[in-house]
């Protein structure tokens, strides 16, 4: 090996600590990166889908005629 090659890796050797853990950091950086952008295209598809349903569902309102039921209580509680 030429010498400028023994310099590199000395130098190279003396810093793989640091090297490694720098590799680390920007390793878990851009899972947490990758993980938050995942998170939000998730969270907001779920808030278009729950937008899209509750605006294309059509409200039923049923009309119930409770005179009868009314009447009948009123009945029951001037009999007392």
């Amino acid at each position: 090996m030429s010498q400028a090659k023994v310099d590199r890796y000395k130098q190279e050797k003396a810093n793989r600590k640091k090297i490694m853990a720098k590799q680390k950091r920007q390793n878990f950086f851009s899972k947490l990166i990758f993980l938050l952008i995942l998170a939000a295209i998730v969270v907001w598809a779920a808030f278009s889908i729950k937008n899209y349903i509750e605006n294309n569902t059509e409200v039923t309102k049923t009309y119930v005629n409770l005179d009868a039921l009314t009447d009948y209580l009123a009945d029951a509680n001037t009999a007392e």
